[in-house]
């Protein structure tokens, strides 16, 4: 403890692109103490998680322990638990496991899924934010399957069977099209009870177009890949309403389903204890070209959670993208160096390394900043730039691995309901 108050204090809260890059580079100089604070007690990687949610990859494949990641790093620590507070003037936070002072805190606690106050639409849908998030729906899914292979009502069959995903962002379309491609390979040799899968899955979004960020070449690459694999794409009509198992668009038309996936937005994270003034539209904290919240001194935030407006290349603020986060993060880290090497600070500029989506297998698109392309090549380019990132090299083997086989075999193996029992669940929830 000696040693540790003789240090730079720096608290991290959030694990995620931009916490674990910061932490790991900052972690490289012996001057300062960095503690890690997240309500998981492992990274994972979002971009794969549809995989993990239509059974096609295993949650290890794409998360790692932070504990492990820590190992024999004598100025890094972890605490487990949740931002409830800041404290600027004491310069503290409070966790619902302990509280934490700092001499810098950095925030990167990321975004949650944003429901445009609908409340039972958040209450009833599931979304895609976390590894819970994917398992939950695996689940809910292959549950649905069961009933529907039991039940001879055509009425709650269809109901089962319907899927209706809210968001025609590269999430919706991935999950689309993994799950169009589960029904037409994997759902049709498991269930043969089920005689018909084609045409129960919708894709919902108020824009008048997929992938929007993104190029035309592949807005309409999308769209043509997903119509041939029968799925039905609905634009210009936004998800208004979710009850009793009726989803109820802009337009008035209503789809019978058991399953509404969402992926249709997202807001930061609430950091309470901040002041009013420095929260922007979707409760993006304002930051300076160094990061720094507006107003305070030590206290900084990157990634999805901040918005700045310093680049001129982006004057309304940076797309929510992982990039931003790990540029943003590895720039903070050398920027708290130079600070107390009395050197001169650099502003951020985020250099655009270009969009990609994954559509089905062996179907991608890919915008890069000179350039776009679509098809195999860029789906194997898809498949390697979301291997590179992944920690731990067992991950990248297994996840290299699974893709080749279940690629090759059109059949994985990782269809299981595993679920707490309700007296395990309890004792969880209670300690």
């Amino acid at each position: 403890m000696e040693e540790t108050t003789r240090k730079i204090r720096v608290v991290v809260a959030g694990g995620g692109f931009g916490g674990i890059n910061v932490t790991k580079k900052l972690s490289r100089d012996k001057r300062f103490h960095i503690t890690l604070v997240d309500k998981n007690n492992y990274h994972f990687f979002p971009p794969l998680l549809y995989q993990v949610a239509t059974a096609f990859i295993e949650p290890s494949s794409i998360s790692y322990p932070f504990r492990k990641m820590f190992q024999e790093k004598d100025n890094l620590r972890f605490h487990m638990g949740c931002l409830m507070k800041v404290n600027p003037e004491s310069n503290t936070i409070e966790t619902d496991t302990g509280i934490l002072s700092y001499d810098y805190l950095v925030l990167a606690l990321g975004t949650e899924s944003n429901y445009f106050g609908m409340e039972k639409v958040q209450e009833c849908s599931l979304p895609m934010k976390a590894i819970d998030d994917a398992l939950n729906l695996r689940n809910h899914l292959l549950l649905n399957l069961e009933k529907a292979a039991r039940t001879r009502d055509r009425a709650e069959r269809n109901q089962l069977l319907n899927i209706v995903i809210a968001g025609g962002g590269p999430t919706g379309v991935e999950l689309a099209g993994m799950l169009a491609e589960m029904g037409r390979n994997i759902a049709v040799k498991d269930y043969p009870e089920i005689k018909d899968f084609r045409s129960r899955l919708y894709l919902v979004d108020a824009g008048t177009e997929l992938l929007s960020p993104m190029s035309k070449k592949a807005q309409q690459e999308a769209y043509d890949v997903l119509k041939r694999l029968g799925v039905q794409i609905i634009l210009d009509k936004a998800v208004k309403d979710y009850d009793n198992g009726t989803v109820f668009l802009s337009d008035g038309t209503t789809i019978e389903t058991n399953s509404l996936i969402w992926a249709s937005g997202v807001i930061a994270n609430e950091v309470p204890g901040l002041q009013k003034e420095v929260i922007a539209r979707g409760r993006r904290i304002m930051v300076d070209e160094y990061n720094r919240v507006q107003g305070a001194v030590n206290i900084f935030a990157i990634g999805d959670i901040c918005v700045q407006t310093t680049d001129k290349n982006f004057p309304k603020g940076h797309p929510q993208l992982a990039q931003v986060a790990i540029q943003q993060g590895k720039l903070l880290a050398e920027n708290l160096k130079r600070m107390h090497n009395g050197e001169a600070l650099k502003a951020f500029k985020y250099k655009d390394k270009g969009s990609m989506a994954i559509i089905s297998k062996y179907k991608a698109v890919a915008d890069l900043p000179k350039f776009s392309f679509k098809g195999f090549f860029a789906w194997l380019l898809w498949l390697f730039i979301h291997i590179i990132p992944l920690i731990g090299f067992r991950n990248k083997i297994e996840l290299a691995f699974s893709w080749f086989w279940n690629f090759v075999t059109n059949d994985p193996t990782l269809r299981l309901i595993i679920r707490p029992r309700k007296k395990d669940k309890e004792m969880t929830d209670k300690s």
